[in-house]
């Protein structure tokens, strides 16, 4: 068992402290937000990750881990692991003020010799930067490693038990080590390098994932142009194992707090040493372009949008989370609006959220509701609730049944059953048959 200080308590530091936790060392968990603090204390859990807030209380009552805002409590960790937030500023590149601020009280707090984690995303050198800046804050030997996060949300506690791999970032082997035992129940394959690969691994595979899916978005394009279909396509480009299925699901683009702030970062690094990264300029321009997609094809549609009563189903970026960071939603609901529509939206988490953005939405209690008197639907979130809904619900519901599925959650054959306009990413149209009609 280690002593560990966790500094941040937000997706990545509260999964983080409560996985370690779980595996047996004693951790304190630190955040300013004081509400926040006072929230988990109670054990309940910020924000929504399933499984998440049974965990925390679990491990209160195991006595593994406290939760505070007062930093003199971290004086006797061995490990202290920084996990806050490195937003993105207007020009893309990461903001450090947060991660600093920290490193400053964590130096004029520490009583003995520590070795500091960072968790956090941060542009490749600023893991030595820290080092020095903390060490000329404290009379205490510093170690410094770089341990970049892996964890999706939705499924991060999975992520952090099952992970894929590790990878531990150190000047020294001592310190590698340290890590290394820290993560040694959880028997999940570790690779250990210099700090800046590390730092850079955590960017390069984002940036790669993201690159995957601008790219299947790009093929559907095309595919919807020729008569193609993006699903049997990316279905036999998965099957060559050096391509691989992930992430090749076509759709309205990615979102959230990670491939959006990252791409943009990476592209600003490259900038700073004078290389154009041209291939990931094009990724973050093909996925602005494809949030748009389903309002334009309904401007192609309808002509007009004014007065129109649409419903959207969906409103985090991705399932299982109610994080609204990038969401493809705040850009649809946001263009609905200014083209004049009637905006009914239902998310089974995310609506208290998405209440705070807009006020002119009307928000659901459930599904039925949504749907009940639309002139359109649109799908912007692939939530299990909404792939599993009957599609007779559709034509019962709504006064026209047309749907613009933004996640591809029906099977086309289905689909063509029912009295049904469908309209979904790379695959062809589905309007009403005669056949549809007469059953």
């Amino acid at each position: 068992m280690k002593k560990i200080a966790v500094v941040g308590a937000g997706y990545v530091g509260l999964v983080t402290s409560v996985g370690l936790a779980h595996i047996g060392h004693q951790v304190t968990c630190i955040d300013i937000d004081h509400k926040k603090i006072d929230s988990l204390r109670r054990g309940q859990s910020p924000i929504y990750e399933q499984s998440l807030e049974p965990m925390i209380q679990e491990n209160q009552r195991q006595n593994r881990i406290t939760f505070t805002s007062n930093y003199e409590e971290l004086q006797d960790a061995e490990i202290i692991m920084l996990a806050v937030g490195t937003p993105q500023l207007s020009d893309g590149s990461a903001n450090l003020t947060f991660i600093y601020q920290a490193a400053e009280r964590i130096a004029h707090t520490v009583q003995q010799p520590v070795t500091i984690v960072v968790k956090s995303t941060v542009p490749v050198g600023t893991c030595e930067k820290l080092h020095e800046y903390v060490q000329e804050r404290t009379p205490h030997p510093v170690e410094l490693a770089s341990n970049p996060e892996f964890l999706r949300e939705g499924s991060a506690l999975k992520d952090f038990f099952e992970g894929d791999r590790i990878v531990i970032g150190a000047n020294h082997e001592e310190t590698s080590q340290l890590i290394m035992e820290m993560y040694t129940p959880l028997q999940i394959p570790i690779m250990t390098t210099d700090l800046a690969s590390a730092e850079m691994i955590k960017y390069a595979s984002n940036a790669f994932l993201a690159t995957k899916i601008s790219f299947i978005n790009e093929i559907a394009s095309i595919c919807e142009k020729v008569g193609a279909n993006v699903e049997d396509v990316a279905n036999g480009m998965g099957m060559d194992q050096r391509i691989a299925p992930s992430f090749l699901q076509a759709g309205i683009g990615y979102g959230g707090s990670c491939f959006p702030k990252d791409t943009k970062a990476l592209v600003q690094m490259a900038g700073h040493v004078e290389h154009r990264f041209e291939l990931l300029e094009s990724v973050i321009h093909v996925n602005n372009k494809q949030q748009n997609k389903l309002v334009d094809q309904m401007k192609e549609r309808f002509d007009t949008l004014l007065r129109k009563r649409v419903t959207v189903l969906g409103l985090s970026f991705k399932p299982g989370t109610d994080d609204l960071r990038e969401a493809a939603s705040l850009v649809i609901i946001d263009r609905l609006l200014r083209e004049g529509a009637s905006i009914t939206a239902y998310d089974p988490i995310a609506m208290p959220r998405a209440k705070e953005y807009f006020p002119a939405v009307t928000f659901a209690s459930n599904v039925e509701e949504a749907l009940s008197e639309s002139e359109v639907a649109i799908i912007v979130t692939e939530w299990d609730e909404f792939k599993e809904l009957p599609l007779h619900y559709y034509e019962e519901l709504m006064d026209e049944a047309i749907i613009f599925d933004g996640r591809n959650c029906y099977d086309l054959e289905q689909v063509k059953k029912h009295r049904i306009e469908y309209y979904s990413v790379g695959r062809p149209v589905i309007r009403q048959t005669e056949s549809a009609t007469l059953t």
